[in-house]
């Protein structure tokens, strides 16, 4: 199964140079155990642009999709048997980034 695992953060570009030391032994942790699938940090939202096509003109706006203290500062996509074995992982993500992180099984399509 895959997982895609959100870290949540109320600053952009916040990374310690501590924090991504240890951001990076995880990441090798997870490479060696199989688990590695791909992970991204994210622009800050103010960045973002919001696309609606639905309708019969598309509607572009820029900013984010909602207005929130928190978001999405990067994300992980993981492989795992289990959701036990996602949260044993991500339980060292989160200690290793210093920051909460969402975890959300990937549906297969």
């Amino acid at each position: 199964m895959q997982y895609l695992v959100n870290v949540i953060d109320s600053r952009s570009n916040s990374g310690t140079a501590d924090e991504m030391v240890a951001i990076d032994a995880f990441n090798d942790k997870l490479r060696a155990g199989g688990h590695w699938v791909f992970a991204a940090g994210l622009t800050d939202p103010t960045s973002s642009t919001v696309i609606d096509g639905r309708g019969d003109t598309p509607v572009i706006t820029d900013g984010p999709f909602v207005e929130t203290k928190e978001w999405a500062a990067g994300f992980w996509i993981i492989e795992a048997p289990d959701l036990e074995v996602a949260l044993a992982l991500m339980t060292e993500g989160s200690k290793a980034c210093n920051r909460r992180l969402e975890l959300r099984q990937v549906l297969a399509g």
